[in-house]
């Protein structure tokens, strides 16, 4: 997901994103513990979108303050 995208939501939209990344982080791990994960870099890939809504997260947060 690009970061334009992500800025685009409303703060609870947002979290509510990133709790399904989160999610999404967790089920790929576990589908790689038992070798059930086709692509490695789909892993990857979510990993870096968690990050990328986490920043933003952040970057609203320093706002705020």
């Amino acid at each position: 997901m690009k970061p334009a995208d992500l800025r685009k939501l409303t703060d609870s939209e947002l979290d509510a994103r990133v709790t399904e990344m989160r999610d999404q982080v967790f089920d790929l791990r576990i589908k790689l513990a038992t070798q059930q994960l086709e692509k490695n870099a789909t892993i990857r890939q979510a990993r870096r979108d968690l990050a990328r809504a986490l920043t933003i997260r952040a970057e609203r947060e320093g706002k705020k303050k």
